[in-house]
């Protein structure tokens, strides 16, 4: 294949979205106030419509997911305590270890005996309840799984998951910065979802193609003390509501389309799937891992890159694609062509 110099595609991630001219207009034209002094009036709908969505009494809106993140971890746990979190978590490995440096709190890895870890997981990774050992304080949820492959946990499993912490009187957190694409691939509520979990992280800068923001929901006096944490962390926005207006056209336009963005990773994960010796993660939503057989991911990256496509070495022998609003799928499907002839092109050397 020779490269068209005027094709270029970025499946490295969906947060390269840009927001649609639609969203700036709603951005652009957005009523605001002081968010912090006296609350800003968009700022006010978006963290009603998520709560309402989520089946939740309160929201809070975040600059980002990981200061979201942050502040559950802060508002559930103890310093000196542990989380019970899958081994390849989105908060292990991409957070900063904002666990330790910031809230004082140990993880307590969970290796799945499947894609992602299940209730019976947990259970086994728990410490025994000795007066000397190591206490949990909380249980880390995600859905969906970002490094599994997008991987949808179901209601049957966080449901087990979440009896299982209360029945050890922990509470439990949920990443669900994709929760949206979990929802939309399962066909199960967001408020059926959320209500396996205690607090809720959903982002809108990735599949909802907003260009900031994320929001926690949860009990309206576990949102109180959250509002004192954000404050804390440097969260409290002013006219936020800019910002709000496109999480909130996100909310109400771009999350019944996230079907399209799974229908093309499924479209590019058949084309790519066994070229060169590469084997695909089926995709349940719009991530797509391909697993090479030798350690070259940074090579695939650049042979990619030079065919127009962008991709993600994830480790030295998996590469990661993401479907996304600003990929259509006549694009996902050439770039799948390109990444395939990169691979069969690297399986020749």
């Amino acid at each position: 294949m020779i490269a068209d110099r005027h094709f270029t595609v970025d499946l490295r991630t969906d947060t390269v979205t840009r927001p649609t001219a639609e969203m700036r207009i709603a951005m652009a034209h957005a009523e605001v106030g002081d968010d912090v002094n006296d609350g800003d009036p968009t700022v006010q709908r978006l963290q009603h419509r998520v709560a309402t969505l989520l089946g939740k009494e309160a929201a809070l809106y975040f600059p980002s997911g990981t200061m979201a993140n942050l502040t559950a971890l802060l508002l559930h746990t103890t310093p000196g305590t542990e989380v019970l979190i899958d081994v390849n978590g989105h908060a292990v490995h991409w957070d900063m270890a904002g666990s330790a440096a910031i809230a004082g709190v140990a993880y307590r890895l969970v290796t799945p005996t499947g894609l992602v870890m299940n209730a019976s997981d947990v259970k086994r990774t728990m410490r025994p309840n000795h007066h000397y050992g190591i206490r949990a304080s909380l249980v880390w949820l995600e859905n969906t799984h970002n490094a599994a492959g997008g991987v949808v946990t179901s209601l049957a499993d966080m449901r087990a998951l979440h009896d299982l912490a209360r029945a050890a009187n922990l509470p439990t957190h949920l990443d669900g910065a994709r929760l949206w694409n979990a929802s939309v691939a399962s066909g199960v509520s967001l408020a059926d979802f959320s209500a396996c979990a205690d607090t809720v992280m959903v982002s809108f800068s990735k599949g909802l193609g907003a260009p900031v923001g994320a929001a926690l929901v949860g009990s309206a006096h576990d949102m109180q003390r959250a509002d004192d944490i954000r404050k804390r962390l440097g969260g409290g926005m002013r006219q936020s509501g800019i910002i709000a207006a496109g999480a909130l056209y996100g909310v109400d336009n771009h999350f019944t389309r996230l079907e399209d963005d799974h229908a093309a990773a499924r479209v590019f994960a058949n084309i790519v799937n066994g070229v060169g010796g590469a084997k695909v993660v089926a995709p349940d939503t719009n991530i797509v891992m391909i697993d090479l057989p030798r350690p070259v991911a940074d090579d695939v990256v650049v042979a990619c890159e030079k065919l127009g496509v962008k991709v993600s070495a994830w480790t030295p022998s998996r590469v990661r694609a993401v479907t996304h609003l600003d990929a259509p799928l006549h694009a996902v499907e050439k770039a799948a062509g390109c990444v395939a002839v990169a691979l069969h092109t690297l399986s020749a050397t």
